[in-house]
C-alpha cells in the first residue's frame, strides 16, 4: 500500500522502514502510528529482517503535540491503547528480527518506539530523552517496561524523574542499546549489520527471541524445558542441516530462512 508518513521498501530479504516528517522531527501523529503498525505487517509477510529508521535530523521526537488543536481534546488513555499499543505490539512480536537504525534525536514515545525493536543501533550524535515528566507526564509507550530490563531501576528511575538526554555511547554503556557508532559509519554499519540478519537463520532468531523473552517469567526447571523444545525445532529446519553442512564444507552458509 501507499504511505504517506513513511516510506516502505523491501528488497533482499530486508524491509527499511522510514518515518518521514522530517519537518516535525518525525513526531508520531494518528497517521503515522496507523501506517507504521500496517508496514510493520507487511514486512514481517515479506521480509526476514526488518528496520526502522529516521528521515532527517531526528529519529523521532515523539508524540506530535500539535496532533490537537486543543490539549483538552487529547485522551491519553484512549490514545495508547488504541493507537500505541497495537503498534509496539506489532513490532515487539514482530516474527522477524528488528533493528532501531537511531539516526537523531530519539524522544520520549520516539525513545521508546526504538526500545520496541530487538536492537538498537545509534548514531554517536543521536541523543535518547524520557521526557515526559518536563510535560507533567510519566513515560508512556512501554518506557516503564523496557527500561528497568535493560538498564535496571535505579537507571530506570533516574531517566524518567531528570528527564535528561542521554548520549548514544552512554546509552550503550549502560545497556539501553546495542551499540553507537560514529555517524560517518552509521548507515554502512546498520546496512550491514540488517544485511546479515536478513540472510541468516530466520526461524532459529525467532526461536531467540522467545526464549529470551519467556526467561523474565520462567523459573530454571522451565527455561530448561523450553530451551529443548525450541533447539528440537530449530534442529528439524533445513537452516540447521545448511550450517552444519556449510561448517563441514568450510563455507559460508547460505540460508533460506526455514
Amino acid at each position: 500500500m501507499d504511505y504517506d508518513t513513511i516510506r516502505l521498501k523491501i528488497a533482499d530479504n530486508l524491509a527499511v522502514i522510514t518515518l518521514n516528517r522530517p519537518e516535525v522531527m518525525n513526531a508520531l501523529n494518528s497517521q503515522m502510528r496507523a501506517e507504521i503498525l500496517s508496514a510493520v505487517r507487511e514486512a514481517e509477510g515479506a521480509a526476514r529482517a526488518l528496520v526502522i529508521t529516521g528521515e532527517g535530523r531526528a529519529f523521532c521526537s515523539g508524540q506530535d503535540l500539535g496532533d490537537r488543536a486543543n490539549v483538552d481534546d487529547l485522551d491519553l488513555e484512549r490514545t495508547l491503547r488504541d493507537e500505541y499499543e497495537p503498534m509496539l505490539r506489532a513490532i515487539f512480536d514482530c516474527k522477524i528480527p528488528t533493528i532501531a537504525a537511531v539516526n537523531g534525536a530519539a524522544a520520549g514515545a520516539g525513545a521508546n518506539l526504538a526500545l520496541a525493536c530487538d536492537v538498537v543501533i545509534a548514531a554517536e550524535s543521536a541523543v535518547f530523552l524520557q521526557a515526559f515528566a518536563r510535560i507533567g507526564l510519566i513515560p508512556d509507550a512501554g518506557g516503564t517496561y523496557w527500561l528497568p530490563r535493560q538498564v535496571g531501576f535505579a537507571r530506570a528511575m533516574g531517566l524518567a524523574l531528570f528527564a535528561e538526554p542521554v548520549k548514544a555511547a552512554e546509552a550503550a554503556a549502560m545497556g539501553m542499546i546495542w551499540e553507537a557508532v560514529p555517524d560517518d559509519r552509521f548507515a554502512e554499519h546498520w546496512h550491514a549489520r540488517a544485511a546479515k540478519l536478513a540472510n541468516g537463520p530466520t526461524e532459529a532468531y525467532r526461536r531467540i527471541k522467545r526464549a529470551l523473552r519467556e526467561s523474565w517469567s520462567n523459573d530454571l526447571d522451565a527455561q530448561l524445558e523450553l530451551e529443548a523444545h525450541l533447539q528440537g525445532e530449530c534442529g528439524r529446519t533445513r537452516d540447521f542441516r545448511e550450517g552444519v553442512m556449510a561448517f563441514l564444507e568450510k563455507r559460508p552458509p547460505i540460508y533460506e530462512g526455514r
